[in-house]
């Protein structure tokens, strides 16, 4: 029992005296102490005293916005290996047809005792969203960490990709080859990464001194869909655009459909760049430009830092950003 205390005080970094209050049930304990010494016990291989042992605390919950993007399926992968890892069982969320909100998610896993919840996309991105379970989640102090840009006064930990400096190089790489009539791509109006990657391609259309050879309507705003890069795409390319910047690339594959129901072709009238460098970007037709987001960094980064917060060890809530890579294939020639 000794040996016990000692090694879960160590690792959640408090008084064996506030472990042994936990083990027994006393008061006077905050809920986020009391949860990282459970959890240390589960981490360690010790059983829980038998009272507490309804309430384990060894699961995270995953929320993804949907699993068509297969950028998110490889996302879930790493997590899920990283915290199997670290002795956590992933509860995997994702949005389906039938009204299950995020919000019910939310509170299905809380229900379920959940040690933590890693969300990877979602309504935190979007300023137009229901943001009321996360304040819910503040409130409880459950630990909580956000992959990619979120709203202000949401003060949870972040790990996010430049989503400006991908713009960047998608830009630089395109204006390389002669582009000028470049268009953009992206997500709804409330989207954060969204607007994070306009003030990046506007910035570097005046970089590279295109604003007077530019499109006169640049910018095409559509839901994360191959639909609606199609669409989209379609009245860029009609708007004389020679090359195009998309958000993802499932967006980017729309665009190279719309390209091809134009007869028109993929780089030789058309360049399109996506975003995420997901699976079999490279093996399409043609092979897709991409900016490449480093998702087996990223998702260690997101484990490491919400089982920190569960041990009881608080992280920053400024985000941890990564770099991305372009990653130049055949969807992208020069200017004709």
């Amino acid at each position: 029992m000794t040996r016990r205390l000692a090694e879960v005080a160590k690792y959640v970094g408090v008084s064996e005296a506030t472990v042994s209050r936990v083990l027994n049930g006393k008061p006077g304990i905050s809920e986020a102490t009391r949860t990282a010494v459970l959890t240390a016990l589960d981490v360690l291989g010790y059983e829980r005293p038998t009272k507490l042992r309804g309430e384990r605390a060894r699961l995270v919950g995953l929320v993804l916005p949907e699993l068509q993007n297969p950028i998110f399926p490889a996302f879930a992968e790493v997590v899920a290996g990283a915290l199997a890892m670290r002795g956590f069982t992933p509860v995997l969320c994702t949005r389906t047809a039938d009204g299950v909100s995020e919000g019910d998610y939310i509170d299905m896993l809380l229900e379920q005792h959940v040690s933590g919840v890693i969300f990877a996309g979602g309504n935190y991105a979007q300023a137009a969203a229901d943001h009321q379970h996360y304040h819910r989640l503040a409130d409880r102090n459950l630990p909580v960490v956000l992959v990619n840009a979120a709203v202000e006064g949401l003060k949870f930990a972040r790990v996010s990709t430049d989503d400006g400096h991908a713009v960047d190089q998608a830009y630089g790489h395109l204006a390389s080859l002669g582009h000028t009539k470049i268009g953009l791509i992206l997500g709804p109006d409330d989207h954060v990464p969204s607007e994070v990657k306009l003030t990046a391609f506007l910035s570097a259309q005046l970089r590279y001194g295109h604003k007077d050879r530019a499109l006169d309507d640049p910018v095409e705003r559509t839901i994360f869909s191959m639909e609606g890069g199609h669409a989209a795409a379609g009245r860029l390319i009609n708007r004389s655009a020679t090359a195009l910047i998309c958000a993802s690339d499932v967006l980017a594959l729309g665009a190279v459909r719309a390209a091809r129901r134009m007869n028109l072709s993929v780089p030789g009238d058309v360049s399109v760049v996506g975003y995420d460098d997901s699976a079999f970007m490279a093996c399409i037709d043609p092979p897709l430009t991409t900016v490449r987001q480093p998702i087996e960094a990223m998702g260690q980064a997101v484990v490491a830092m919400l089982v920190s917060q569960i041990a009881g060890t608080p992280v920053p809530a400024d985000a941890l950003v990564f770099e991305p890579e372009l990653v130049v294939r055949g969807s992208t020639g020069i200017a004709s």
